[in-house]
């Protein structure tokens, strides 16, 4: 019996049922009064295409005659699903003409909710003080479903706390001690957190008697978890627990064992409920609900095991099996899961008996001596109490006379001089051909048809032919053997140093048979190179040569490189190690001991040497107050490479060092190390005084001293302050004060007895809370001069304008023993004011220009000398009268003509007032349009003549010229630019 090789098509099922996972999984259709269809889908590949049938409870669908059924396509439609009439187990049955397939089974239910009933409920009366439970009796429901209760119909959802328990187990309302405030009606809410649908209860209405009140009482655990609880890996675990009692109980958790509870535990604001998220074996244990209260305590207890199930899966499954007859046939499958599972086999769909030639152990099938009539397709299902798995698999048993179509004879087979080469012979035949290769009319006969030619030579090239034989046939294929030279490496890469930065190149040459064309690769630690990248590695050469050159070299690139050449018959490697040196690593482990005032110890651990030994390390330092890292000095001077530890010396007591270390080898110097903690050293005794100890100046009878201020990096400790020392000249006797702050770097002796440049010896000194440390050296210091004794003499004044008067007075002779004249002070006020509001112009010459006055007003003026030590006396005031304002009319009737580069200007003459200046001249102010360069001229006419350029626009201004200062301005006047040719008359008014 015979089929065609292109009709025996695999068949293959894809079942997937409901949700697609990896394996059909059982689920839940939330129903609501929208859902009017539901889908099961099935879906399956073969040749011809499959026809569906459904069963569901074991019995067959009949979607011809059903009106809630029908099929698209293979899915399996329900309209106007029911949850009683259409919950339960379905299986999808696809079959075509070469045999049968089931689906695994998947139970299919709906989640529903339906209303609470509308009877009203009893009123519960409670003492105060006394515990109550409201019962919920939630309706009939599947699915998932959250409890919750409304107080006196508000809007949100009652709060639990200390005192009020909802569980989420039953639904019900625990209170632990009624309050008067709980009086009213309660509704409990149930919502199916799948359909998103919430019913409510009749309200139960609560009386809170007045008549008593429930006197104390132990706690009393209303709401426990059950003794034993089986938890599975992985898994969330609630535990609930509520007590009532009076006073109020509290609630704790804990382990039976003495453990500490797991970190991950999540405990409820009023730990009612207990939640362990992802159970693990170490969670498995005895846990404890504690309820007390000053009346007493009360424990429930439940042990939670660890339920080590494993979800059912495959781990071997079936292979389609094309066989000749009379064939042995052995399949196995394996599943894993616990339980374990058992196993069962099916033959198109019906289950598989073990008779005669066909023999089941387990997950393990063996029929012997195959006929057509095994042909079909066959199922393993892995079954236990978590469900059951389907491996589908099509055994197809073939009869046909030797066939080369699909797997004839390599037509030609190239192989190197003394290589081995396998010439192959598999014909398709069922049952297995015989076979036999031809050279020439040479016979070899063999038994699995592979003919093996060991240390090939030229010789063995030729026509090689396969000859194969059964009882339906005889068929034959040919192929041609090509011998060629081994390739061979004659100049290999070569081990090499390098250093980082440099370039090299490692050489690969070979010589191979002419005809072929040898393909190089290279190897970097067992990866290709990418040269497409461009990077570092280049090859470089052509033909049998494919050197490869290596740029910039990095530490990175040390290792071993292979050069492998490829041709048509051979492969060919030869490698090289190449070692990079570079700088060395950062030391590591860097640690601070033995902390002295001016010394530490470090010790660290080397890093990578790179190739190159350490020849030296290098300590560095930092400060908050240094410019960053500076090398410090060591006990040794130089550490040597191989000595990780040394002393640091000459630090200053109490400052905040980071240290770091550096290693040097002979390529360079590496990467610091990591820094250490600040540390900071030990305080001491201050070993630096202050520098640059002056002084002088100051007022009368002071004696001023200054010096900079010691740096903190050498202050040493804390409490750090300044000693003055100083005594008069020729005195043995030293005067001190203590200043107890860092910054200060003053110190003023006020005493009115020192006469005036009387000579000091001074000294600064140091101390902390340590102790007292240097003076600066002795330095001589004058005390503060004398204000001058004298006024200075022949002051005069002149007004300049309306508003300037210039002041003008001799200087103070040197030898007048008024000091060194530092400035001189001008007071100026108006007569019938006082001298006291007068304002004050400092300068340091003899002149002062008094500025910003009243015009046609008296001022009186004196002047007066400044020294170091202060001002001495004014001289005798005396008046001086500004001069009369400028007029404040501008010039008048203004007319310019512009004729070629001329501009006449004419005006009328400005007359002033009998209060303001008289007019001695005008000043023309012109400049080109938008930009700042001016000219002025002055004339003492009403007219004038302006020579300027051609072609650009000028502005104009016009003023009086009075004693008392300039008068108002004419505004600016626009002249345009005008070609040389024209004329312009014009009046400006």
């Amino acid at each position: 019996l015979m089929y065609p090789l292109d009709q025996l098509e695999e068949l293959l099922i894809i079942v997937l049922i409901l949700i697609k996972t990896d394996e059909p999984s059982d689920s839940i259709f939330p129903l609501s009064t929208d859902d009017k269809q539901v889908f099961i889908n099935c879906k399956a590949k073969g040749n011809p295409p499959p026809h569906y049938r459904w069963k569901m409870d074991g019995g067959e669908i009949n979607t011809q005659s059903d009106p809630n059924y029908s099929l698209v396509e293979g899915n399996l439609l329900i309209n106007n699903p029911h949850v009683i009439d259409h919950g339960g187990v379905y299986q999808c049955i696809a079959t075509n003409t070469f045999g049968t397939v089931v689906s695994r089974e998947a139970k299919v239910q709906f989640a529903f909710l339906q209303n609470f009933g509308r009877k009203s409920r009893n009123t519960v009366s409670v003492r105060e003080g006394q515990a109550v439970v409201l019962l919920c009796g939630p309706p009939p429901h599947y699915g998932e479903i959250k409890y919750s209760w409304v107080f006196n119909g508000q809007r949100s959802f009652l709060q639990q706390d200390a005192r009020r328990f909802i569980s989420q187990m039953t639904g019900n309302l625990y209170i632990a001690k009624v309050e008067a405030s709980d009086a009213g009606n309660y509704t409990c809410a149930v919502r199916n957190m799948m359909t998103n649908a919430t019913v409510f209860s009749s309200p139960t209405p609560v009386v809170v008697r007045r008549d008593a009140v429930m006197g104390e009482y132990e706690p009393k655990i209303e709401v426990q978890f059950p003794d034993t609880l089986r938890v599975s890996k992985g898994s969330s675990v609630k535990l609930e627990c509520f007590a009532l009692g009076n006073p109020v109980p509290s609630i704790s958790w804990r382990r039976a064992d003495g453990n500490p509870l797991p970190g991950k535990i999540k405990i409820n604001h009023f730990s009612g409920v207990l939640e362990i998220p992802y159970f693990r074996p170490e969670d498995a244990g005895v846990y404890e609900c504690v309820a007390a209260n000053s009346r007493g305590r009360n424990v429930a207890r439940g042990q939670l095991v660890f339920h080590n199930a494993e979800h059912l899966h495959w781990v071997q499954t079936l292979k389609d099996a094309h066989m000749a007859i009379d064939a042995n046939l052995q399949w196995e499958c394996k599943a894993m899961g616990k339980p374990r599972p058992t196993y069962k086999w099916l033959k198109n769909g019906q289950p598989l008996t073990a008779e005669g030639r066909i023999h089941v152990e387990a997950g393990r099938l063996t029929i012997s001596r195959i006929s057509v009539l095994d042909s079909g397709m066959y199922q393993c299902v892995a079954e236990s109490e978590h469900g059951a798995v389907y491996a589908s698999a099509e055994l197809k048993v073939v009869a046909s006379p030797p066939d080369f179509t699909g797997r004839p004879v390599k037509k030609a087979t190239v192989i190197r001089r003394g290589g081995e080469v396998v010439l192959e012979c598999r014909p398709h035949a069922s049952p297995r051909a015989t076979v036999s290769w031809w050279r020439g009319g040479e016979q070899t006969i063999l038994q699995d048809g592979t003919l093996r030619i060991t240390n090939v030579s030229a010789s063995d090239g030729g026509r090689y032919t396969c000859l194969a034989r059964n009882h339906f046939g005889t068929s034959s294929s040919s192929g041609t053997l090509l011998v060629k030279e081994p390739t061979k490496i004659l100049v290999p890469p070569l081990s090499l140093d390098a250093t980082v930065g440099q370039s090299i190149v490692l050489p690969c040459e070979v010589s191979s048979d002419s005809s072929l064309i040898p393909i190089f690769k290279w190897f970097f630690n067992g990866k290709a190179i990418d040269f497409s990248r461009r990077e570092h590695f280049e090859m470089i050469g052509g033909g049998f040569a494919g050197d490869l050159m290596v740029r910039n070299i990095q530490l990175k690139h040390s290792g071993k490189y292979v050069c492998m050449v490829h041709t048509e018959v051979d492969t060919v490697s030869a490698a090289a190690d190449l070692i990079v040196r570079g700088p060395p690593g950062a030391p590591e482990g860097l640690a601070v001991s033995d902390i002295t005032d001016t010394a530490v110890r470090l010790s660290w651990g080397s890093g990578p040497d790179n190739h190159s030994p350490v020849t030296m390390y290098m300590v560095q330092a930092r400060t908050p107050i240094s410019i960053g890292w500076q090398t410090v000095r060591t006990v040794p001077d130089s550490v040597p490479g191989q000595m990780m530890h040394a002393t640091v010396k000459d630090l200053n007591p109490w400052v905040d060092y980071e240290f770091r270390v550096v290693a040097i080898n002979g390529v360079g110097v590496g990467e610091p190390g990591t820094p250490s903690k600040p540390v900071r050293t030990a305080a001491a005794v201050p070993k630096v005084a202050p520098v640059h100890v002056s002084g002088g100046g100051g007022a009368r009878g002071e004696l001023v001293i200054t010096w900079e201020p010691v740096p903190e990096e050498q202050q040493s400790g804390e409490d750090f302050g300044y000693v003055v020392a100083f005594r008069p000249l020729g005195s043995s006797t030293w005067i001190q004060t203590v200043l107890a702050s860092a910054d200060a770097s003053r110190y003023i002796y006020r005493n009115d007895s020192v006469a005036p440049l009387s000579q000091f010896e001074v000294k600064v000194g140091v101390y902390n809370s340590v102790g007292e440390g240097p003076f600066s050296p002795v330095v001589t210091l004058f005390s503060a001069e004398e204000e001058p004794t004298e006024a200075p003499s022949r002051v005069w004044a002149r007004a300049v304008s309306a508003s300037e008067i210039e002041v003008y007075w001799e200087p103070i002779p040197s030898e007048s023993g008024s000091g060194k004249i530092i400035a001189y002070e001008v007071l100026f006020w108006e007569e019938g004011s006082e001298q006291s509001e007068a304002e004050r112009v400092r300068v340091i010459d003899t002149t002062a220009l008094l500025s910003g006055l009243k015009g046609s007003t008296v001022y009186l003026i004196s002047v007066r000398a400044q020294n170091s030590a202060g001002l001495g006396p004014c001289s005798p005031a005396f008046n001086n009268t500004t001069k009369k304002p400028p007029p404040s009319q501008p010039p008048g009737n203004i007319e310019w003509n512009l004729t070629n580069s001329k501009i006449f200007l004419n005006w009328e003459h400005v007359k002033a007032l009998e209060n303001e200046s008289e007019v001695t001249g005008y000043k023309v102010v012109y400049r080109q349009n938008w930009h700042s360069r001016t000219t002025v001229l002055e004339t003492n006419k009403t007219s004038l003549e302006l020579q300027i350029p051609s072609g650009e626009d000028y502005l104009i201004e016009i003023k009086a010229l009075t004693g008392g200062g300039d008068g108002t301005s004419s505004g600016p006047i626009r002249i345009p630019k005008m070609s040389s040719k024209f004329e312009i008359l014009c009046s400006w008014n």
